[in-house]
């Protein structure tokens, strides 16, 4: 008569392994992958740690679940293709508000004379209603300098509520940063490689330099001249989508063409034809 063991499956306590296993491999609801994929487009440098804990501060009471880094780790190696394209979605995102003075955007930018010397520009816009505040040439790029101009518009228009620069070495320095704080106004930096987060800027110059790439600049003081006369073209004359149509002159000051007959149409052109548009005033 042979022994023979009792098997595993019937002491008491024991599980089977697949059991276990199925436990751990749950499928999270559909939410939670499109919630992480949102969190990594709009933090694209985030490490798993860190959009776990974002995760879990967010939804972990309210919705009384939590996430694990690996399990994130997991999800994101998965899932590269959606965040790209939830980055590309988020990047081409229309704003839902055109309120003036809640968010302005700073940033320099340069341009060659027909002499080699460079010349830094300043640009100062209102995010809301695409006001261009402030757009000139500068002597130099300190952030004395930038204080001051930003300062004057200030006076002129009135304090945001936050100005949004990027990481540029100038923005980042102590006497920036602190003399910003002092006034009361909420400093904002893009993430390092993410220029679209401050992208109102960032197409401003884009549009300007394409213009001007077709420009020939002799000297500081007529690039100074150029670039009030774009100023006045792109607030006034050039009409933008995102403004369903309007010029930013138009969002800042609340005039709806469409409801206002205007009392006298112009035919603008500058910069030997690259700026044209019609303006109407009234």
């Amino acid at each position: 008569m042979f022994w023979r063991p009792v098997r595993q499956e019937k002491r008491e306590g024991w599980k089977h392994p697949q059991a276990k296993a199925s436990i751990r491999t749950a499928r999270k609801p559909a939410w939670i992958i499109d919630e992480l994929i949102r969190l990594k487009a709009l933090m694209p440098t985030a490490g798993c740690r860190r959009m776990a804990d974002t995760f879990n501060r967010l939804h972990a009471q309210r919705r009384q679940i939590t996430v694990s880094k690996s399990f994130v780790a997991y999800m994101l190696r998965r899932e590269r293709y959606a965040v790209e394209c939830k980055r590309r979605e988020l990047r081409r995102l229309k704003p839902s508000t055109s309120i003036r003075n809640t968010v302005w955007a700073l940033d320099l930018t340069g341009k060659q004379d027909i002499h080699g010397q460079r010349h830094n520009i300043l640009g100062l816009i209102d995010h809301g209603t695409r006001r261009l505040l402030d757009l000139r040439a500068l002597p130099d790029k300190s952030a004395w300098t930038l204080l001051e101009y930003l300062f004057l518009a200030i006076g002129q228009y009135g304090k945001p509520q936050a100005i949004r620069t990027d990481n540029e070495r100038v923005f980042t320095g102590k006497v920036f940063t602190q003399v910003v704080r002092w006034a009361g106004i909420r400093h904002q930096r893009s993430e390092v490689g993410c220029p679209w987060q401050n992208g109102r800027i960032e197409r401003l110059f884009g549009t300007l330099k394409r213009k001007l790439d077709q420009w020939h600049v002799a000297n500081g003081e007529q690039l100074q001249t150029a670039l009030q006369t774009f100023g006045f073209w792109y607030n006034a004359v050039r009409p933008h989508q995102s403004l369903n149509g309007r010029t930013p002159l138009e969002a800042w000051s609340g005039v709806d063409p469409y409801q206002r007959i205007p009392k006298r149409v112009e035919w603008f052109e500058a910069w030997e034809g690259l700026l044209t548009g019609f303006y109407l005033s009234g």
